[in-house]
């Protein structure tokens, strides 16, 4: 990539004061006036250094407490580094907390005017896109109600036009790709897509690998505020997944049960209906007939393919697995770069709700040895009257039977 860089990071060094005994009171204050406070360091970021060039859309993954947010709030100027130099090229957009700056006692066309002046838009600017922005927020028919009446979706649509609309060269996004219901979800997701073709400049902190392997160029691992990886999205990503789960070393030495790895990749997964034909959604009762195909990133052997159905609340409802045993010749091996397609058809017991599903895919490596690999398949809405209370509907066989009173 020839392109000019926009962001330079040069040893960027944070450390926080964090207190060792916390002050609640105005009497523990006036009681001890005097008191000594005692602090510990917290090293958020050690030398970071890295750079970003025009039209990248480049990622920062890492576990919590690991620096990347912090990193993240001293691109955009909330944070001062301690040490080093940050240099940036072109109006910057912080989305670093949906909301922050809105003012729950202003209308949403006010706060939408107020936010673009503080993005670097001139008031006029503001004003013009202020149609765009109610309209890809799907808000047009509450423009004049005051924010503190708005409900959390409504909220984060708003919130993630008003950035769009900022029409900055250089957008710093942490975690957004998982908020508002499915439809609006689908609606980032185009966005992310025409984002990473143009000459924008993304920086997106996120724990979803699925996102870092979709829309990045590259991606940055950070661990206990270092720099562990920048490069290939898939690879950052694996070790990421190593890491979150325990066992990687960085020596390559992670043949343990259970490290997940990234040995399948997601190509595409649909619900179907009873014609065959792909739905986004299904009525309650409806069976659940679900398609992932996957690619084998290595040979795999015997692998078993598992599917968790998940509430929007993370509650795993249920789920089920299969092993590949092989097409006749009975081997269950599939080679590196073939194509999988896993099917299932299970009567549908949810009640109406958002549910998510997560693929497994486990392949042994040795006879006592598996790698997991997690992946987040789809998600969909089952609509319709509830038959009942829960997460599911079972059926049962109910008798009822009166008798005679009998005298006293």
């Amino acid at each position: 990539m020839n392109d000019p860089v926009v962001i330079e990071a040069r040893g960027v060094e944070k450390t926080f004061q964090i207190p060792e005994h916390r002050v609640d009171s105005l009497k523990e204050r006036a009681v001890h006036p005097f008191a000594r406070r005692e602090y510990r360091e917290l090293r958020a970021l050690r030398g970071v250094s890295f750079e970003i060039r025009r039209g990248e859309f480049f990622g920062i993954v890492g576990r919590n407490g690991s620096g990347k947010s912090t990193l993240l709030k001293i691109l955009a100027s909330i944070y001062r580094a301690d040490a080093g130099t940050i240099r940036m090229a072109g109006r910057v957009a912080p989305f670093i907390e949906l909301g922050v700056g809105f003012n729950p006692d202003l209308t949403a066309r006010d706060n939408v005017a107020l936010n673009g002046v503080m993005m670097g838009l001139s008031r006029q600017e503001a004003r013009n896109r202020l149609d765009a922005v109610l309209e890809f927020a799907e808000l047009e028919e509450f423009a004049e109600l005051k924010l503190k009446n708005y409900s959390s979706g409504m909220m984060v649509r708003l919130a993630f036009a008003t950035m769009l609309q900022a029409d900055a060269d250089i957008m710093l996004i942490d975690e957004v790709l998982a908020v508002g219901d499915a439809s609006f979800q689908q609606k980032c997701a185009d966005v992310f897509h025409e984002m990473r073709e143009s000459d924008k400049t993304i920086v997106l902190v996120t724990h979803d690998m699925g996102a870092i392997d979709t829309y990045c160029h590259r991606a940055m691992l950070i661990d206990d505020g270092e720099i562990t990886q920048i490069g290939d999205p898939e690879e950052v990503g694996s070790h990421y997944l190593k890491l979150n789960f325990g066992g990687f070393t960085g020596n390559g030495s992670d043949e343990r049960v259970g490290i997940p790895d990234l040995h399948t990749k997601l190509i595409d997964a649909w619900l179907e209906n009873s014609s065959g034909e792909r739905v986004d959604n299904l009525e309650v009762g409806e069976p659940i007939r679900l398609t992932v195909e996957l690619e084998a990133r290595t040979e795999l052997d015997r692998p078993i393919f598992g599917f968790h159905f998940n509430s929007a609340d993370g509650l795993t409802v249920f789920g089920f697995n299969d092993e590949h045993e092989g097409n006749g010749a009975g081997q269950g091996r599939i080679e590196a770069g073939e194509r999988i397609r896993v099917s299932a058809k299970v009567d549908n017991p949810l009640v109406p709700g958002h549910y998510y599903v997560r693929c497994f895919a486990l392949r042994h490596r040795e006879s006592n040895i598996v790698g997991l690999q997690p992946i987040d398949a789809l998600d969909f809405v089952v609509y319709g009257m509830p038959g009942g209370t829960g997460v599911v509907t079972v059926p049962a066989e109910i008798s009822i039977q009166t008798e005679p009173g009998g005298s006293r």
